[in-house]
């Protein structure tokens, strides 16, 4: 769906009378462009302000343009009951709410030991290689490089961006209305915004999800990765499968891998993290990945 279009739909959602202002902007445009003294005995300085503001109307030869009339036509339109779904409802398909559920059931693997032996011996038929021909802190860093790769691209491509923008533009715009009404001392007006933010807790919900979804397939594929190297370690009374050589951490020195080094974190995991931090920025910066909602 277009900008315009879905900023259109969130005016007239949020306010019914912007509904008759966009008709009537439409109708009186002359070759795309319109006048405020075209309109000024129809509409509020509120209404045509909140137009300019969203980018709706824009900067003409003579006047204000519309940035794009097939895009506000199309907002004005009442969507079908496909599109109210796929804009209010949740995107998760089978496979995701599925995921959900295999990952929940992975986290016993962290408390209970036979689950934790099954996952890391089956992670050690592929990663038991790698750990023969490398020291366990260049493992550590590849399995770093892979989650990083992995979680970038599943938030790239699994988060509706356009769907977060929507989101964050309305709780923006009820923001900027709530402050403008506090100033003019507008309690019919506060009232009204009120209601219309006790409405948008739904918008909240639906930007956990868009949120969540990428966090699900990400714990999914991360969890069985950390937990073998619980498992290889030897944490938990497991039987320790890898030589393991003292590690030299930044600011910190030589430490065991299962030294505390943060608080109650051992060293293997600050190290993992440490490696993950790094090796994400890099990857998104390479693939010109932005994961912030643009609401311009």
């Amino acid at each position: 769906m277009a900008r315009i279009e879905r900023k259109v739909r969130d005016l007239v959602s949020s306010d019914s009378g912007m509904r008759e202002a966009l008709e009537l902007v439409l109708d009186r445009s002359e070759d795309g462009e319109i006048r405020w003294v075209d309109v000024r005995d129809d509409l509020t300085s509120g209404q045509w302000g909140r137009l300019i503001e969203k980018g709706i109307l824009v900067d003409g030869e003579e006047g204000f343009a519309i940035e794009d009339p097939e895009a506000v036509r199309a907002g004005l339109e009442e969507p079908d009951d496909d599109d109210s779904d796929d804009e209010g409802g949740s995107s998760w398909s089978q496979y995701d709410k599925g995921a959900a559920v295999v990952t929940v059931g992975l986290f016993a693997g962290y408390s209970w030991a036979p689950m934790r032996n099954l996952i890391g011996n089956a992670m050690h038929t592929a990663l038991g290689p790698l750990a023969e021909q490398m020291p366990f802190y260049a493992v550590v860093m590849v399995l770093a490089l892979a989650t990083g790769l992995y979680s970038t691209l599943l938030q790239a491509n699994l988060m509706n961006m356009d769907k977060m923008s929507m989101y964050q533009e309305r709780m923006q715009d009820l923001q900027e209305r709530r402050k403008e009404a506090k100033e003019n001392d507008d309690q019919e007006a506060l009232d009204a915004i009120q209601e219309e933010q006790m409405e948008a807790m739904g918008d909240q919900m639906g930007m956990f999800k868009e949120q969540f979804r990428p966090m699900v397939w990400i714990m999914f594929l991360t969890i069985p990765v950390f937990l073998w190297m619980y498992w290889a370690v030897g944490i938990g009374g497991a039987e320790q499968v890898i030589d393991l050589e003292p590690i030299v951490l930044p600011l910190v020195g030589e430490r065991q891998w299962r030294d505390p080094v943060a608080g109650p974190m051992q060293a293997w995991i600050v190290w993992y993290f440490l490696c993950s931090m790094g090796f994400t920025q890099v990857i998104r910066k390479g693939l010109n990945i932005d994961m912030t909602p643009s609401t311009s």
